[in-house]
């Protein structure tokens, strides 16, 4: 089963892996919310949100075509975009995740393939 989001193979022209962050609670310090580092102690503030981070490797037959999808997966990151399903290797689905933000990792490859790393995250706000 290969991965998707909102239906699209954005990931699965190179290697790439899911990773999940923090689950649980929150727990925050009184000295960080007062501002006064003398006050002791903590309260849970709630869950923390969810966030999924894909890391990984684009792989293309030519320049254009690594920056075609490039273009497709810095597209999603936009502000105004709506959010969708994410889904991993084994059909392990988040719901209505957004795409934060992708980062570039490194510089591009040229090769045989022209190839570049990247680390994009996914999550809901709330």
């Amino acid at each position: 089963m290969g991965s998707s989001f909102k239906g699209n193979d954005l990931f699965g022209s190179g290697p790439h892996v899911f990773e999940l962050g923090r689950q649980g609670r929150r727990i925050v310090s009184l000295a960080a919310l007062s501002g006064d580092p003398s006050i002791e102690g903590t309260i849970e503030s709630g869950d923390h949100e969810l966030r999924v981070t894909v890391k990984g490797r684009l792989v293309a037959e030519s320049e254009s075509a690594l920056w075609a999808l490039r273009d497709a997966i810095a597209a999603e990151a936009a502000f105004e975009v709506a959010g969708g399903n994410l889904v991993d290797h084994h059909g392990r689905t988040w719901s209505g995740v957004k795409l934060f933000w992708v980062e570039w990792d490194g510089a591009v490859d040229r090769g045989r393939t022209w190839s570049i790393g990247y680390e994009a995250l996914f999550g809901i706000t709330g």
